[in-house]
């Protein structure tokens, strides 16, 4: 079964993620932008979701983990939670 780790900033706003994305472009610091801006429990790790096997999330935040490449920042990907920005540390 395919596990990865990945990371993301969880914000309301598809703006707001255009915001956030267009920062890291510059060379900003994920984690700290996602401690500064994510609504999701993970700030506190900076997005860190830690390993989570495929099916584990909802599919189209899957989708970008297991298909897209890795390390890059894509998004915003729009979930039932909000906008994310995600970015795949590792996959297997």
């Amino acid at each position: 079964m395919a596990t990865a780790c990945a990371r993301h900033i969880l914000v309301k706003t598809q703006q707001q993620a255009l915001d956030i994305k267009k920062q890291l472009d510059k060379g900003a610091d994920f984690g700290s932008l996602a401690k500064k801006f994510s609504t999701c429990p993970s700030k506190k790790k900076g997005g860190d979701l830690g390993e989570f096997r495929r099916g584990q999330m909802v599919k189209t935040f899957d989708d970008v983990v297991f298909k897209k490449e890795v390390l890059k920042v894509h998004g915003p990907v729009k979930t039932k939670f909000g906008f994310h920005l995600i970015q795949t540390i590792y996959r297997n």
